[in-house]
C-alpha cells in the first residue's frame, strides 16, 4: 500500500487549523470559567442579600418583642430575668423552622426619665456573621408637655411672651405673643374680666379685638404665630392630684422627707455640689403701710436674719425632696435631677402647703441634664422682695392653687414692681395666675417651655398615659 505524502503546503494548513481550535477551545474553556464563577459570585451574593434582609427583619421582631413586653410590664428593663443582658431569643419562620436569633441591649431610664434605649442585633442560622441592629427609643409622654397648662381662665398681658404650647380648660385671652399652639378645652367662654357676650374659647383683645362668636376666627399670627384651637380635650387635673402621697412616701423611704418645721416653714438653698442648705423660717419681711390683696396674701418674703441653719444634706439618689410645710426654694443645680414637693396630709383646704420664690433658681446645664421640679399642694407664689430680674428654671404645679404672685400697693415700693421674670420649664396652675397687674408686679414675663421635660421629666412627675410610645428609630453600624 503507496502511503501518500503531504506537501509541505498541506502541512502548514492543519497546523493552523489546529491552532485556531486550541485558541477557540481555550477561549471557550475560560469563558466557561468566568461563567461559573460570575453564577457561584451571583448566588454569593444574592445569598448574603437574602440573609442581610432576614437579619434586619429579625432585629425588628426584637423591637416589637421588647415593645410589647414593655406594655405588659412598663418598669421591667431585665427582660423578665432579673439579670442584666443581653438577652438573646430565637426566631421562627411561619412554618416552625428556627430561622434566626435577635439579642436584646436594654438601657434602663435615668433617674425621672421615662426613655427607655432598646437595641436589637438580629442575625440569621445560616450566616450567623451577618448582623443587622435596629436601636429604638421608647418614652411615656409627661404632664410637662406645654409651657402653660392652666385649668382656670388667665388672662395673659400685652407684655407677655411665651415660648411653647399654651393649654386652658376653660378659656383664654391672650394680648402678648405667643410662638407656639394655643388651644382651649371650650369652644366659647365668658370672660370674667369683662362685661358682654360670651368669646372664643382662645382670644385676644389686642388690637382689633376678636369679634364674637359664631363669626369667624380671625387670622392673627402677630398674636398667635403658631395658630390657635378650640375645642380640644380637656387636660386631667385631677389625675395629678393624687401623686403627692406617692412622692411623700418615695421621699419617706428613699429620699429626703421633713415634718413639719414649728416655724414658719423650710428654706431650701441648692448647690451645685449635689447638696442643699436647709433652714427653719422664723419671720417674714414686714414694711409699714405695704399690703396686698387675695386670699392668704403676704411679703412671702423672708426677713434678713429671720431663718435658722438646721443642716447641710445630700441630694437623694432618687431625687425626692418633700417637705410638709410652706417651703422656700433658691439656688443652682449642676447635673441633678430632682422632684421638690410640699404638702400637708390628710389634704385640706385650709392646710394646703405653698412653694415661695423670691430668688433665682437655676440650672447650670440646658441640655436635659438638670431637672427640678417644684410640686405645691396650694400656691406656687413670687414673692414681694423678690429679684428684680428673676429666673425660675424649673417644671412648677400648683396642684389646687396658682401660680402667681399678689397684687402689691405702692406703699410696698420699690418691690411691688419688677422689670422681668424668665421661667425655663413649663407651669401647670389649677386657679387663675397672675404675675402682673398693670401697676404692680413683673412688667415683661418670658415664659420659655424646656423640651426636654417631654420623656424626662422630674422624678415622679406625672405622666399623661401609661403606655410607651416610640420616639427615635434607626438602624445603626
Amino acid at each position: 500500500m503507496t502511503k501518500k505524502r503531504l506537501t509541505s503546503s498541506q502541512v502548514l494548513h492543519k497546523g493552523g487549523l489546529l491552532v485556531t481550535v486550541l485558541v477557540f477551545a481555550s477561549i471557550g474553556i475560560l469563558m466557561l470559567t468566568g461563567l461559573v464563577a460570575w453564577t457561584g459570585m451571583n448566588a454569593r451574593v444574592l445569598r448574603t442579600a437574602t440573609s442581610r434582609e432576614l437579619a434586619f427583619h429579625v432585629a425588628e421582631a426584637g423591637i416589637d418583642y421588647y415593645r410589647w413586653h414593655l406594655a405588659h410590664a412598663p418598669t421591667d428593663y431585665q427582660d423578665g430575668t432579673g439579670v442584666a443582658g443581653p438577652y438573646v431569643h430565637p426566631f421562627y419562620d411561619t412554618a416552625g423552622n428556627m430561622v434566626g436569633n435577635f439579642s436584646l441591649t436594654i438601657t434602663a431610664p435615668v433617674a425621672g426619665s421615662t426613655i427607655v434605649r432598646v437595641r436589637s442585633t438580629g442575625s440569621t442560622i445560616a450566616e450567623p456573621t451577618i448582623t443587622r441592629k435596629i436601636e429604638v427609643l421608647f418614652a411615656i409622654p409627661s404632664f410637662a408637655k406645654y409651657a402653660w397648662v392652666l385649668n382656670s381662665f388667665v388672662n395673659f398681658g400685652s407684655t407677655a411672651y411665651v415660648y411653647g404650647p399654651i393649654h386652658s380648660n376653660t378659656g383664654l385671652r391672650f394680648d402678648g405673643i405667643a410662638y407656639n399652639l394655643v388651644t382651649s378645652a371650650t369652644s366659647t367662654f365668658d370672660d370674667p374680666d369683662h362685661s358682654g357676650g360670651y368669646e372664643f374659647g382662645v382670644h385676644t383683645h389686642d388690637s382689633p379685638v376678636d369679634p364674637l362668636p359664631p363669626a369667624a376666627v380671625p387670622n392673627r399670627a402677630d398674636v398667635f404665630v403658631a395658630g390657635r384651637q378650640f375645642p380640644v380635650p380637656a387636660v386631667d387635673f385631677t389625675g395629678i392630684i393624687s401623686d403627692l402621697s406617692q412622692i411623700k412616701s418615695a421621699a419617706q423611704s428613699e429620699g429626703r422627707y421633713f415634718a413639719a418645721s414649728g416655724g414658719l416653714g423650710y428654706h431650701v438653698v441648692l448647690k451645685t455640689n449635689d447638696t442643699f442648705d436647709l433652714y427653719r423660717v422664723n419671720t417674714m419681711y414686714s414694711k409699714s403701710g405695704c399690703s396686698c390683696s387675695g386670699t392668704g396674701c403676704g411679703t412671702l418674703s423672708i426677713k434678713s436674719g429671720g431663718e435658722t441653719f438646721l443642716s447641710n444634706y445630700t441630694f437623694p439618689a432618687n431625687g425626692l425632696i418633700f417637705v410638709e410645710d410652706h417651703m422656700w426654694v433658691n439656688g443652682t443645680i449642676d447635673g441633678a435631677r430632682l422632684t421638690i414637693a410640699s404638702a400637708k396630709f390628710p389634704d385640706n383646704p385650709s392646710t394646703r402647703t405653698n412653694i415661695n420664690v423670691t430668688n433665682d433658681i437655676r440650672y447650670t446645664n440646658y441640655d436635659g441634664t438638670d431637672v427640678i421640679g417644684l410640686i405645691a399642694q396650694g400656691n406656687f407664689n413670687v414673692g414681694l422682695v423678690s429679684e428684680d430680674d428673676l429666673r425660675v428654671d424649673a417644671a412648677i404645679i400648683a396642684q389646687n392653687g396658682r401660680i402667681g404672685r399678689y397684687s402689691y400697693t405702692s406703699e410696698c415700693s420699690p418691690n411691688h414692681l419688677r422689670t422681668l421674670l424668665t421661667t425655663y420649664g413649663m407651669l401647670g396652675t389649677n386657679q387663675r395666675s397672675a404675675l402682673w397687674y398693670g401697676s404692680n408686679g413683673y412688667q415683661t414675663r418670658n415664659y420659655i417651655y424646656d423640651a426636654n421635660l417631654l420623656y424626662a421629666p422630674p422624678p415622679s412627675f406625672p405622666l399623661t398615659a401609661d403606655q410607651y410610645i416610640t420616639i427615635s428609630w434607626e438602624e445603626v453600624e
